[in-house]
């Protein structure tokens, strides 16, 4: 293991949990407050999606760029760095006069994302071998809580402020986390010999961009359209492109020999999946609870109201999450998967179906929030079982990425659904929140059939300093036969 500067290794983790909670929380944060916002800026409801897709776009593209640049240049300046963006993003949108601008700072904000990555490689250096497993998936624990914190927080901070204090308090958090990440954060004992691939890194973006844009504005451009479908195909050549690019690279941004190990891809497409579904729910529940009873569908509740019928997912998360590694050695992370998907399938039916009172949403979130929780301190924990030591920080980083693509198509794809149709005064009918849950509910059915497909036997990670880790085999006995 590199040695680094680090003298206390729990500050370190405690700095880079407090800044994986607060970015993440600044992404759920502004679903319950759409609304509000659309109204406040003068905007559409696929324009007010937009203050949700910026962050999520950026994210994508800006996460593997960022952790590719920590590794070569050191991962405490990269942290710093998306910090400090993220702090100018904060007072972009706290003063932003309209959406436009909302947006530019929206997407300085996504580069936030960035830092878990950054934060699994430096966990790799600041800990024992034997520590990182469980250290990561409290990370990732943390990673879905913080989602669901900021839904909870939302409501009572609009009330009581304003919509821009939903900016300008995680500005000050920032700023105090950056102040602390620059003298007490350790120094990467090691960094990459290599360079920085540029092309790989445009087509990247390229392809990205022109998945996505698609994605969120073909019903309003139409489907047929020739801008709607040359972008899908300039997104499938691109993508073609950069997969060759990155496979010939001698410094590739992300490892491709990594990708095609069958534990890595199959977790991973569990983890587009499960990205998909978390998305859909937070930035589209909030507001089918918020939609005036006068729909005929809605519950007319405020942004309060909305946070505390979400609050149970967020208590199932919470709790579940830690408890992952712990029932390892009875239920395997791949059964954990196989488990989880299945229940997420039942929640996110069951809302598109059941949704005419709170109590009956808050039940379907705890039963969500419960899946949830499991699953991404399991999708982390098989990453980390399932490749070389060495190799932690980049699957890892790999892996999240990969959710927060999963998030971007899946809000995009949802988005369409939903708002495919409105009524006359402009809300969207009940059958799109029904076909848009339904289609959550499709994402998460074919999370089971992809963590199927994870390996029964994952290899250990190396660990040098270390006994080997025991192999987590045991499937539970009746379930032997998936």
């Amino acid at each position: 293991m590199p040695e680094t500067k680090a003298t206390n290794p729990t500050i370190a983790f405690t700095i880079l949990a407090l800044a994986v909670a607060a970015l993440t929380a600044l992404q759920s944060l502004m679903a319950p407050v759409l609304p509000a916002m659309q109204a406040d800026l003068h905007t559409t409801q696929t324009g007010a999606t937009w203050i949700m897709s910026a962050w999520l776009l950026s994210a994508a593209v800006a996460t593997p760029l960022i952790g590719k640049a920590g590794d070569l240049f050191g991962r405490k300046r990269a942290i710093v760095a998306v910090l400090g963006a993220i702090a100018v993003g904060t007072l972009v949108s706290a003063l932003a006069p309209n959406l436009a601008v909302v947006l530019v700072g929206r997407v300085l904000q996504g580069f936030g994302y960035a830092v878990t990555p950054l934060a699994f490689g430096m966990i790799r250096e600041i800990y024992p071998a034997r520590r990182v497993p469980g250290a990561i998936g409290l990370l990732s624990s943390i990673l879905a809580i913080g989602s669901g914190i900021g839904v909870v927080l939302a409501g009572p901070i609009e009330s009581a402020l304003d919509w821009r204090w939903l900016f300008w308090l995680p500005m000050i958090l920032v700023v105090l986390l950056g102040v602390a990440a620059v003298f007490l954060l350790p120094e990467s004992g090691t960094r990459t010999e290599g360079r920085f691939n540029g092309r790989a890194a445009v087509l990247m973006a390229g392809w990205l961009v022109a998945l996505l844009l698609p994605l969120s504005e073909g019903r309003a451009w139409g489907w047929t359209n020739p801008a709607t479908q040359g972008l899908f195909v300039v997104a499938a050549v691109l993508l073609v492109l950069w997969v060759v690019v990155e496979t010939r690279a001698a410094h590739p941004i992300i490892d491709m020999r990594l990708m095609r190990t069958p534990a890595v891809w199959a977790t991973n497409l569990v983890a587009l999946l499960f990205g998909a579904t978390m998305f859909g729910i937070l930035t589209f529940l909030p507001q089918l609870v918020q939609t005036p009873i006068s729909s005929g569908y809605g519950l007319g509740l405020t942004v309060t109201g909305a946070g505390l019928v979400l609050l149970p997912m967020v208590v199932g998360m919470g709790v579940t999450g830690p408890l992952s590694a712990r029932i390892s050695h009875r239920i395997t992370f791949r059964m954990q998967l196989v488990w989880t998907s299945a229940i997420s399938t039942v929640a996110t039916a069951g809302i598109a179906f059941l949704h005419d009172s709170a109590l009956v949403i808050a039940a379907w979130g705890l039963l969500y929030g419960v899946g949830l929780g499991f699953a991404y301190a399991a999708l982390s924990s098989l990453v980390v079982q399932s490749v070389p030591h060495h190799q932690t920080g980049v699957a890892t980083g790999m892996n999240a990425n990969i959710r927060v693509i999963g998030g971007a198509v899946g809000t995009a794809a949802v988005t369409s659904v939903v708002t495919a149709h409105a009524t006359q005064t402009g809300l969207p009918v009940e059958g799109g929140y029904i076909g848009g849950f339904l289609l959550v509910a499709i994402f998460a059915l074919v999370a089971v059939g992809a963590a199927l497909l994870v390996p029964r036997r994952a290899a250990v990670i190396e660990q040098p300093d270390a006994a080997p880790a025991p192999r987590h085999e045991v499937e539970v006995e009746f379930l032997d036969a998936a």
